[in-house]
């Protein structure tokens, strides 16, 4: 699926490769950098690209994988040079190895990172790769080396490269004179060896396993192998060799550091997640074939991928022995509790699904995914209002989330709250860049509204938002 060609698109995306390199001459953050580009605008840039992003891209509806990528992300954060730790996560629906950083904080992860890494260290090593670009402000630095070229020109083709890694089409890539693709990938080499250096330290900080960095390395060189005469477009333009994997191992061993974490068992959970989601069998093969894989090789994340085939195939019985028993060795692990009244929601045993997540609300008082949960367990019990009023409380929060507004848009309308359904497709119509849509909603709402003047005033303000964004798109 291609994102749509837009000038204001202007932004920088960072393909995964990662190199070592002890000497590098760091460039001044300061002043010069914000005189072409400030935070703010960065920010802007941002939410222009997120509504490509939303309005094109596959994206993973999932709030358990979701608030574990979040989570992970925010923790490295922590100890990373990022100072603005504001951050827009999306996950991108599609099995290739990938994640990507743009301006304004927008960080997004393909499953198939997931699947490449073999443990939490080595994910951890990307994303701390990609907070890397953000702290530097590679994208506002490529304006600003840029300059002596003709600056349109430049974004359009930082336009281009976001086409192609997003759409994960790679003829996509080729748009404008040569001459400046190649530069425009020399600078962004020289981008991905600082963010390299900066991920890797970060990665330390953190508490992780160093050689989770030249781990990931190995399962990059394992892709391209693999891969043919098709590789993922960043392997090709960022090819891993032996030396760097070599290299990166060497920077492990010179560290004096014991004790580094390597994985987690919610690293487990989420990769066994992924696994059933992304598999190629029907639903009942996929749960013949997991059964076996977890025989053959009983670990954590099969046994996950087990009970998740065996949800999505509706043997929600045989699912729940096979969830209790691993309950039984992580009786409070939060992801456990929250698949387990997935499960009993995805078997219609809506009373059992309401208690078991009340007592993990009970534990984790507001958590995403247990939020989310309970809303469907309520709404499957037709009690509209009461699941409303849950997802009222996570957009105060997450009021930029699209998939949160369409769900709620789904409970008003089973509930016959019509004018709020509008307003909430609305909102989701606005996040996604589809002004034209976002209008006709709010204008429904008002025409609904009837004669309460705070909701009338509210419908207003939205409508000449609306309004004003298609005039700034249409020219006028």
């Amino acid at each position: 699926m291609l994102i749509k060609r837009s000038f204001f698109l202007f932004l920088f995306l960072s393909q995964l490769t990662i190199s070592q390199e002890k000497d590098l001459n760091l460039p001044n953050l300061g002043d010069r950098v914000s005189g072409v580009i400030s935070l703010e605008q960065e920010r802007m840039l941002g939410q222009g690209f997120l509504e490509q992003v939303y309005a094109q891209a596959p994206l993973i509806e999932d709030p358990i994988i979701q608030e574990y990528t979040e989570l992970l992300i925010y923790k490295l954060s922590e100890t990373s040079q990022v100072k603005d730790r504001q951050f827009t996560i999306v996950l991108i629906d599609e099995k290739s190895l990938n994640a990507f950083a743009a301006p304004g904080g927008v960080i997004g992860v393909n499953g198939g990172l997931f699947l490449n890494a073999g443990n939490e260290a080595q994910l951890a090593s990307v994303l701390g790769h990609e907070l890397a670009h953000l702290s530097q402000r590679h994208f506002a630095r490529n304006v600003l080396r840029g300059r002596d070229t003709n600056l349109a020109s430049s974004l359009v083709m930082v336009s281009a490269i976001a086409l192609a890694i997003i759409s994960n089409n790679p003829t996509a890539f080729i748009a404008g004179p040569a001459a400046l693709q190649q530069q425009q990938l020399r600078y962004s080499r020289i981008f991905e060896r600082e963010a390299d250096r900066y991920g890797f330290n970060n990665l330390i900080a953190a508490g992780y396993d160093p050689a989770g960095m030249g781990q990931m390395f190995e399962n990059m060189a394992k892709v391209r192998k693999l891969a043919g005469d098709n590789p993922p477009e960043f392997l090709l333009t960022h090819p891993i060799t032996s030396s760097r994997v070599s290299d990166a191992f060497n920077a492990a061993d010179q560290i004096e550091f014991t004790g580094g974490k390597k994985n987690t068992i919610n690293f487990e959970f989420v990769k066994g997640r992924l696994k059933a989601r992304y598999s190629s069998l029907s639903p009942q093969a996929s749960a013949r074939y997991f059964e076996k894989l977890y025989k053959d090789i009983p670990t954590n994340e099969n046994k996950y991928a087990y009970i998740s085939a065996l949800q999505s195939n509706g043997q929600t019985d045989k699912a729940l022995d096979a969830m209790n028993e691993i309950l039984n060795k992580f009786p409070k692990n939060l992801i456990l509790n929250i698949t387990k009244s997935e499960i009993l929601l995805s078997g219609q045993r809506l009373d059992e699904a309401k208690n078991n997540i009340e007592q993990v609300l009970n534990i984790s008082p507001g958590n995403y995914p247990a939020s989310i949960i309970k809303a469907k367990i309520l709404s499957s019990k037709k009690e509209f209002i009461k699941a409303e009023e849950i997802l009222r409380d996570l957009l105060i929060s997450k009021n930029r989330d699209p998939g949160l507004w369409m769900q709620l848009s789904e409970i008003q309308r089973a509930g016959k709250n019509i004018v709020g359904y509008h307003l909430s497709r609305g909102e989701y119509y606005t996040l996604i860049g589809d002004f034209d849509n976002a209008l006709n909603q709010f204008q429904f709402a008002l025409s609904l509204s009837g004669n309460s003047f705070q909701t009338t005033e509210t419908i207003m303000t939205k409508i000449k938002l609306a309004k004003d964004r298609l005039g700034r798109r249409r020219g006028f």
